[in-house]
């Protein structure tokens, strides 16, 4: 056995005998993933060098090619991803996922995650305090008046498909589900972070600092599942190992 085969088993069989931190990790790992990339771009944008040297040509660049069919449709985008319809339709989601299925605990995460996203957005913005793109780049000049580091667009956007995608996929595992969850997580977010630098609402490193906490959102909610499905644990599971289904729900199939 090679010294990288041992020490993958060594790993494994410590995990197996601390089921806490087998249930932990995954969340810490996405946390810590997320905050990296994080403080990375917030250095960029303070020190104005690195990823930060590409806001303002790529704004520049998408300014110069707006048309008014792709604009309409950005438009509309980032409508339904602002604060005024988003929080709607998620609170309509969730009922409607209760009434449904019967159960509690995963809309009441996907909530909570995205009251998370938002206040954390709103923090950053008022400690950062980084100004908006030239109003001459807006599609409509003075319509933004929050500060521009995160993008609460992208970040609402992101923490949703994010969440819902795992909430979902990590009950009934196939191949399918993974698939169609990970394609729309990643062509919602892209859409919605395009639609902010599209109209010139936002930098580049807004909208990937955006993404950024979403990722480490994720791995919060993660922490917070897998940890209260371990207490309750379905029938001949070992212990430690998280439970398969909720009440309402069906198990892995």
């Amino acid at each position: 056995m090679s010294s990288g085969s041992a020490l993958r088993v060594q790993a494994g069989d410590w995990l197996r005998v601390h089921p806490p931190v087998r249930v932990v990790a995954p969340g810490l790992v996405l946390i810590v993933l997320g905050l990296v990339a994080f403080f990375v771009l917030l250095d960029a944008v303070r020190e104005r060098d690195d990823v930060s040297a590409a806001d303002l040509p790529v704004l520049e660049w998408l300014v110069e090619r707006r048309g008014p069919t792709a604009t309409a449709v950005l438009e509309a985008i980032t409508f339904v991803s602002g604060p005024s319809v988003l929080p709607l339709l998620v609170l309509v989601a969730c009922v409607a996922w209760v009434l449904a299925r019967h159960e509690w605990w995963r809309p009441l995460l996907l909530v909570g995650a995205m009251v998370g996203s938002t206040l954390i957005s709103l923090a950053v913005k008022g400690v950062v305090a980084r100004p908006r793109p030239p109003e001459e780049t807006m599609h409509v000049p003075g319509s933004e008046a929050t500060a521009s580091f995160p993008s609460g667009h992208t970040i609402g956007a992101a923490t949703l498909l994010l969440v819902a995608a795992y909430l979902t996929t990590s009950r009934r595992h196939s191949h399918a589900r993974v698939v169609g969850w990970t394609v729309a997580t990643v062509v919602g977010v892209v859409l919605v972070a395009l639609s902010r630098l599209y109209l010139g609402y936002h930098f580049l490193t807004d909208v990937l600092a955006a993404v950024a906490l979403a990722v480490a959102i994720l791995g919060g909610v993660t922490i917070v599942d897998r940890t209260h499905l371990t207490r309750r644990p379905t029938a001949g599971a070992p212990p430690g190992q998280p439970a398969t289904s909720e009440p309402g729900v069906p198990g892995p199939g």
